[in-house]
């Protein structure tokens, strides 16, 4: 693992989870990648995808970066775009042990917090040893501060109200489409996490 370790650290990526069950035939071990932070974001905008002015540029950086990574290190790459069909990516995580459904019903992950996303990940024809997942973070957090920081609400039903959200990002004062969105800041594990506000805003433009 401290190969992979260090081949996703030399392009700004974290394993964010190992999965071993259930994957798709000849993959044994299935590792999970995504930001590392702090350092990913600056050094994702210095890539030619960033600065060359063409749609979906991060998803055209993991594709030639991750495919990258999996020739060096003798894997099966897959991204959670390019579909349909689109690859099991949420079932993936929550395998891993490390991302689990939170009190909004969005991803939370141990280190990522509400901030988790995948850019793809590797395919290993082995099995490969990986360090046993940490608790929940979700099961130890007592004041629960992502149910009230939505501006509107937008998960009070138990699920997600899109519209609504996407319709308040335009109101004065709401800086969701800036920082980033408010339920995914409040999170404890999100805030120590490092992800720039300028990766966030980033997202929020692809999303509205």
């Amino acid at each position: 693992m401290t190969d992979i370790e260090t081949v996703a650290g030399a392009e700004h990526l974290a394993v964010m989870g190992v999965v071993q069950d259930d994957l798709p035939e000849g993959v044994a071990t299935l590792v999970l990648l995504g930001p590392l932070e702090p350092g990913f974001w600056p050094a994702f905008t210095a890539s030619p995808e960033y600065r060359d002015d063409t749609p979906h540029p991060l998803d055209r950086w993991s594709l030639r970066v991750i495919t990258g990574m999996a020739e060096r290190l003798g894997a099966t790459p897959f991204f959670p775009f390019g579909g349909p069909p689109y690859q099991p990516f949420i079932a993936w995580a929550k395998a891993s042990g490390r991302a689990h459904s939170s009190p909004v019903g969005l991803l939370v992950h141990d280190t990522a917090g509400l901030m988790i996303s995948y850019r793809g990940a590797l395919g290993f024809a082995e099995r490969i040893e990986a360090p046993a997942p940490p608790p929940n973070p979700c099961e130890t957090c007592q004041t629960r501060p992502c149910l009230t920081a939505c501006p509107v609400d937008a998960f009070a039903s138990g699920s997600y109200d899109v519209a609504a959200c996407k319709t308040d990002l335009d109101r004065p004062g709401n800086d969701c489409m800036t920082r980033g969105c408010a339920v995914r800041r409040a999170c404890p594990v999100s805030r120590n996490y490092g992800r720039l506000e300028a990766q966030s805003s980033f997202h929020m433009r692809a999303f509205k």
